[in-house]
């Protein structure tokens, strides 16, 4: 879910809601009943894949609804790790930086950074993003990846700010 980046007294209480309904309450429908199924098959057990986001450790300016949702997902996926232990279930979330979609092109012509400035940004190829979920999910039940970021080489996000 994609909105204009704008400081939170300009954000409308709308675009909050759609963004909450979208990133965080569509993510526990979706782990909820994945986690109901596991628990109750047998052998119980299996693995739950959130989509994070770097945000959550790194936000962009103006991005309120995003980056908060994103930080309730990454507690969703701490506590379903925990809750899911018993019953052989793994939880782990992918922290995705600049993966280059249509929804996410106009990164590479240029983004609002927090000097102020409009600059372009590097992306990584979905398939790189594809892969890292696959070796998550490739993974033995024993074995958690809990988070892993996986993002452009050189975009500006360590060091943000």
């Amino acid at each position: 879910m994609y909105f204009k980046p704008a400081p939170i007294d300009e954000i409308d209480p709308h675009d909050w809601r759609a963004a909450v309904d979208v990133n965080l309450t569509g993510m526990f429908l979706c782990a909820r009943a994945a986690f109901g199924a596991m628990r109750h098959q047998t052998p119980q057990g299996g693995r739950i894949i959130n989509n994070g986001s770097i945000s959550s450790y790194a936000p962009r300016w103006g991005s309120v609804p995003y980056t908060s949702t994103k930080h309730g997902v990454l507690g969703l996926t701490k506590t379903l790790a925990l809750d899911g232990r018993p019953f052989n279930i793994a939880c782990g979330q992918i922290d995705i930086g600049n993966a280059l979609t249509d929804m996410t092109a106009s990164m590479e012509t240029g983004m609002p950074q927090a000097d102020g400035t409009i600059k372009p940004e590097p992306t990584v190829h979905v398939k790189h993003i594809a892969a890292a979920v696959l070796h998550m999910a490739g993974l033995p039940l024993e074995a958690n990846i809990l988070s892993m970021n996986v993002m452009a080489t050189a975009m500006p996000f360590v060091g943000r700010g």
